[in-house]
C-alpha cells in the first residue's frame, strides 16, 4: 500500500488538502487525516507543498510510430513507454496515422498489449485514416464488441487532401457502426475524426448531424487549433454541443504558418463560453511534424511529443491564466469522459490510482503513479517510514 500525505488535492476539482490511500492499484481512501500502523506494508509519499492530480490522459498517440511526409526513410519511431511517464501520462490511446498499409492494427494491438505490461493504461482505435477501413475482424462493429482494446473508430481524415474524400452519407454509416456497437459492449464507440487543413473544415461532421440521426457527440475531432479559421469553427461546433480537441506537438515553423498553440486555443476555448467539458488536449504523439523550405520541399521533420500534453497544461495556466483546475480537466477528466473511461481521469475513490504529484509553484512533475507504481520520479520524494 502507499500513502499520499499533506497534499493539496485536485481531482480535477480542487480538494483542497487530503491524504490519499492505495491498495492493490486502486484508490481506496481519501480523506482529510489517514493514519494507519502498519510501518511493514505501507510506504509513505511526502506530497507536503505539492499538487496531487490524476494521471494525464492522452487521446491520440501514434504508438507505433507513424509514416514520414518524404518517404520510408522519414518514418516516425515507435514510442517508448518513458515517453508517456516523463511526461505524466499514464494512459494514452493510439491510433494508425496515414499509413495503414506497413503500419498495422495488429502491430497497434501487440505493442498496446506491450505497454500494459511495462504499467501504462492503452486503450485503441480500430479504422483508419482512409476507406475502406481497415480492421482486424472484418468489420469496424466486431472489432469494437469483441477486441477489449478497441474503444471507437479513427482517426478519419476529412478537410485534407490525402483523406478518402468520403461523403456525408459514408461518414453517417461509418459513425452509425461505431456507435452502435459502442452501445452494446458499453464503450464509447466514438469516431475520431483528423480534420486537415482545407476550406471545408467541419462541415462533413455538420451535415451528418443534419441529414441523419447521428448526434454530434459521437464525432471526436482533433487539430482543431490548425489555424484560425478551424479554430473558430471547432468554437461553433463545441457551442452546438461537439467535442473537440487541439494539438500539443508543435513547431516553430507550423506556429509561424498559422497554428495556434493548443494552450492560447485553450484560453480562447474558454472565453468564448465553453464548457471545458467539452475541450480536450492531446499529444499527437510519435507523428511527423514536417518542415518545408519556401518552394514547399522538405527540409526537415521533427516527432510529436507525449510530453508536450504537459507543458501545453502547464503554459495555459503560466503565459495564459487558464485556471489551474481547468487546464488539469482538459487533460484528464474530459478525455476521460468523452471515451467513456470511468476508472480514469478523476482521483476518487475506486478509481485506478494514476496519480501526478506536480511542484506547487513551477507544475513541474515530482512523481507519476501509474496503477498504483510509482513509474517515474524527478527528485527525492519517496520516503519510507515506519509510522
Amino acid at each position: 500500500m502507499k500513502l499520499i500525505k499533506n497534499g493539496h488535492v485536485f481531482s480535477p476539482q480542487d480538494l483542497g488538502r487530503k491524504d490519499i490511500l492505495i491498495a492493490a492499484g486502486k484508490i481506496v481512501a481519501i480523506e482529510e487525516e489517514i493514519s494507519i500502523d502498519l510501518p511493514d506494508l505501507v510506504e509513505i509519499i511526502d506530497a507536503s507543498e505539492k499538487f496531487v492530480t490524476p494521471g494525464f490522459v492522452d487521446s491520440l498517440v501514434h504508438i507505433t510510430g507513424g509514416g514520414g511526409e518524404g518517404g520510408y526513410a522519414t518514418r516516425t519511431p515507435e514510442m517508448n513507454v518513458e515517453d508517456a511517464f516523463n511526461g505524466g501520462v499514464t494512459t494514452v490511446i493510439g491510433v494508425l496515422g496515414t499509413d495503414a498499409e506497413t503500419r498495422s492494427l495488429e502491430n497497434l494491438l501487440a505493442k498496446a498489449y506491450g505497454l500494459e505490461e511495462q504499467g501504462l493504461s492503452v486503450f485503441c482505435y480500430t479504422g483508419s485514416y482512409h476507406l475502406p477501413m481497415v480492421t482486424v475482424s472484418g468489420s469496424i462493429k466486431r472489432d469494437i464488441m469483441l477486441i477489449e482494446k478497441f474503444i471507437g473508430v479513427g482517426e478519419v481524415a476529412i478537410a485534407d487532401h490525402r483523406s478518402s474524400q468520403m461523403t456525408p452519407h459514408e461518414m453517417a454509416r461509418l459513425a452509425s457502426e461505431a456507435r452502435v456497437a459502442g452501445m452494446l459492449s458499453g464503450k464509447a464507440g466514438i469516431v475520431s475524426i483528423h480534420v486537415g487543413d482545407e476550406l471545408a473544415k467541419l462541415t462533413k461532421l455538420q451535415r451528418v448531424v443534419e441529414q441523419s440521426d447521428i448526434p454530434i457527440t459521437q464525432f471526436y475531432p482533433t487539430h482543431i487549433n490548425r489555424s484560425v479559421p478551424l479554430l473558430n469553427a471547432g468554437f461553433d461546433f463545441a457551442k452546438q454541443g461537439g467535442f473537440i480537441d487541439f494539438t500539443t506537438s508543435t513547431t516553430e515553423q507550423i506556429i509561424e504558418q498559422g497554428e495556434v498553440p493548443a494552450a492560447q486555443a485553450l484560453a480562447q476555448a474558454l472565453e468564448n463560453g465553453i464548457d471545458i467539458k467539452h475541450i480536450t488536449m492531446s499529444s499527437d504523439g510519435n507523428a511527423s511534424l514536417p518542415i518545408f523550405d519556401d518552394e514547399g520541399k522538405l527540409i526537415d521533420l521533427q516527432v510529436g511529443e507525449v510530453k508536450s500534453l504537459h507543458q501545453s497544461m502547464v503554459d495555459a495556466v503560466k503565459l495564459y491564466q487558464v485556471p489551474f483546475h481547468l487546464a488539469l480537466t482538459s487533460i484528464t477528466q474530459s478525455p476521460a469522459d468523452i471515451l467513456s473511461l470511468g476508472a480514469k481521469g478523476k482521483l476518487t475513490v475506486g478509481n485506478d490510482a494514476d496519480l501526478n504529484i506536480l511542484d506547487n509553484t513551477s507544475l513541474s512533475l515530482n512523481t507519476v503513479i501509474a496503477k498504483g507504481e510509482v513509474v517515474g520520479k524527478q527528485e527525492p520524494l519517496l520516503l519510507s517510514l515506519n509510522i
